[in-house]
């Protein structure tokens, strides 16, 4: 039997579909949807994934440690509350199209913008998002970060502010604290959900107090 393709060490067991080579099955677990895309079709994926999804979802989430650098919590800071908004701005619209959309979608979603903004790059890191859709939710988030700027409302102030990538995982904590602390452990439920189309909602009629609403848990 040949050796793994990747630590050269134990005998390759698993087909890898995504090295199109063989790996041991310590390799496949540690690289599965960290350091390779693992396709829908590999039958390996297809037996973890949804014991690695719950694990996400019921991973207990600490309050996130106060930011750097004179940074304040989104609840109190214009500035990463608007962050936020557009963090949850992809919720709003995928909810319009799609009334099943669950929270433990949304969480998982949180988990991957975070993930991918940790790590710089595009690999898929959060077992079962392209099976579930997650994943497209997952980057348009990811993409909403990249692209939000924030423009003070102060007069001779010139251009716009973008956000450190300690900001944008900040504010992803912090929604991911909100969704599970809402959710209750109902990762089936919509609460959540439901409290995002609220808050825009509110938005919509004006109200200032808008976009802190989900970060609350409340």
């Amino acid at each position: 039997m040949s050796k793994c393709a990747h630590c050269r060490q134990r005998k390759a067991k698993r087909a890898c579909p995504a090295r199109r080579d063989s790996l041991c099955p310590l390799c496949c677990g540690r690289l599965r949807n960290r350091e390779l895309r693992c396709p829908p079709s590999c039958r390996h994926w297809g037996e973890h994934a949804p014991y690695q999804e719950q694990r996400v979802l019921e991973r207990k989430t600490d309050s996130p440690a106060r930011p750097r650098q004179g940074q304040d919590d989104p609840l109190t800071d214009e500035r990463l509350a608007w962050l936020a908004v557009q963090a949850e701005t992809p919720l709003r619209e995928l909810a319009a199209r799609r009334p099943d959309i669950t929270d433990g979608v949304i969480i998982l979603a949180f988990e991957y913008a975070k993930d991918k903004v940790e790590r710089g790059r595009g690999l898929l890191v959060v077992p079962g998002m392209e099976r579930r859709g997650g994943n497209d939710l997952g980057e348009a988030i990811f993409q909403s970060l990249e692209s939000c700027r924030f423009e003070r409302s102060v007069v001779l102030t010139t251009g716009s502010e973008g956000y450190s990538s300690a900001e944008k995982i900040h504010v992803l904590d912090r929604l991911i604290l909100a969704a599970k602390s809402v959710a209750r452990d109902d990762f089936k439920g919509r609460t959540y959900i439901d409290r995002v189309l609220a808050s825009f909602a509110r938005m919509d009629e004006g109200s200032p107090d808008a976009n802190r609403i989900t970060l609350l848990g409340t």
